[in-house]
């Protein structure tokens, strides 16, 4: 469902590769780019080490774009897009792909809405078509029997994934509890049941033909192909669709760059079937790529980053608090989200432990972290690109992140740049601006026999 669009999305814990060694590497990703008449955006990355090829298609729309009283539709529309046209019927789309060898999948996140699909070099063209027919005619033939199939899997999916899942109400719920009503981030990606059950066909045609147009699509074609072949078969499958222009986007710019909405501390304790409690804490900070945003993902780094992390070894190792530890920076277009999750050790008081995750939240606001401290964080961070770049599809979702968030396929560098940059005295700052006391959300759960305490 959502997916984190980030360089650090693999997260820290693959290991440490030689910071020195990394910070020499070429990062850069070849592609070339163009337009097509339709608007269009096309991104090639060759790459012949082996016979394989990957289509992303990238839609900038994402749980943002919804109206009031129909969230969801972004991620019930990844559904619907498997559900088949006059030329593909439903259950064709894979299973037309898996004969060939060949796989997808799709995620949806408040930004944007992500298809991918992964094959042989002889398969190139059977996903180049599948894509470009489903683009095309996929949101006119949509009924209502294909709705109620795939609202019924979303609804079985917010019910698996967090509502039945041991703390997954979380995800459900943070969100409405950092941002005010009015803010496109306010809701869960997922959406409510009584917005997926009031969605009517009309409306679902109406999403379609405005956010699934080739003007508001980047479609990034990475592996072991001949260039010139390959545009002859993109303006034949895709240039021919007609556009109704790139749609404006509702969260730009009235909610970009804001400062935070939080005046205050927001508590609230949620009960839930889990074994031990958590503590929450959550602040709004900078958008992705925005000054501080790489601060923060090194901070999170410094927190909780392995066992050698400050929140490890004073909750778990050395007070014995706390039976797990959590820190991230969740980098999005118009913000992100810094979140700080604790499990307490059974019979531990979740005030002593809030009181101690103060402390060390204070000593990274107070002092610059130490040198040895920096530059594992960046080690941490050039190792997860560098492994994440060894992966053609994930090469290619990178091209086609860059693209919609900055306009540029070729950002690897200066990503990474900003992170090579950062010093113990700018992420201080950076702590000290954002990481606040009197302007976070502060979210408990705890088990239900023991609510109340």
């Amino acid at each position: 469902m959502a997916i984190r669009s980030s360089i650090f999305a693999l997260g820290c814990g693959a290991g440490v590769l030689a910071y020195a060694a990394l910070a020499s590497a070429d990062v850069n990703i070849p592609f070339s780019r163009s337009t097509l008449p339709n608007g269009m955006t096309v991104i090639l990355h060759e790459d012949h080490a082996i016979p394989m090829v990957v289509v992303n298609v990238s839609y900038n729309v994402g749980s943002r774009f919804e109206k009031a009283g129909r969230t969801g539709f972004a991620h019930l529309f990844e559904h619907l897009m498997f559900m088949g046209t006059r030329r593909a019927p439903t259950k064709a789309f894979d299973a037309w792909m898996e004969a060939s060898g060949g796989s997808n999948n799709a995620w949806t996140s408040q930004d944007r809405t992500d298809y991918y699909d992964v094959g042989a070099n002889t398969s190139l063209d059977l996903l180049l078509w599948l894509e470009a027919d489903r683009l095309r005619d996929l949101g006119p033939l949509m009924t209502h029997d294909k709705l109620n199939a795939q609202r019924d899997v979303v609804r079985n999916e917010r019910r698996q994934t967090s509502e039945n899942t041991p703390y997954g109400k979380v995800e459900l719920r943070l969100p409405e509890l950092l941002y005010p009503a009015s803010h496109p981030y306010h809701h869960p990606v997922v959406g409510s049941h009584e917005d997926l059950e009031a969605a009517t066909v009309d409306d679902t045609k109406a999403f379609f033909a405005t956010y699934y147009d080739p003007a508001n699509a980047s479609l990034v074609v990475a592996g072991d192909f001949e260039p010139n072949a390959v545009k002859d078969k993109i303006n034949r499958y895709f240039g021919a669709i007609p556009s109704r222009g790139k749609p404006i986007d509702p969260g730009a710019p009235n909610f970009l760059d804001t400062k935070t909405t939080l005046t205050g501390v927001v508590r609230e304790a949620m009960e839930d079937n889990v074994e031990l409690p958590k503590i929450i804490m959550a602040w709004q900070t900078p958008r992705h790529f925005a000054p501080g945003d790489a601060e923060l993902d090194l901070i999170s780094v410094a927190l909780a980053g392995g066992k050698a992390s400050r929140l490890y070894k004073a909750l778990v190792y050395d007070q014995k608090l706390a039976q797990s530890v959590d820190a991230s920076q969740d980098s999005g277009t118009l913000g992100s989200r810094f979140e700080v999750d604790v499990m307490a050790r059974p019979g531990v008081s979740l005030d002593a432990l809030e009181a101690a995750i103060d402390k060390e939240l204070a000593a990274v606001r107070n002092a610059p972290l130490s040198g040895a401290e920096l530059e594992r964080a960046k080690n941490m961070v050039e190792t997860s690109f560098v492994m994440r770049a060894e992966s053609l599809r994930e090469r290619a979702a990178l091209l086609n992140m860059y693209e919609a968030e900055v306009g540029d396929p070729g950002y690897a560098e200066k990503d990474l740049t900003r992170y090579r940059v950062a010093t113990t005295t700018s992420i201080q700052k950076v702590a000290e601006a954002y990481l606040v006391p009197n302007a976070r959300v502060i979210l408990r759960v705890v088990p239900k026999k023991e609510s109340g305490k």
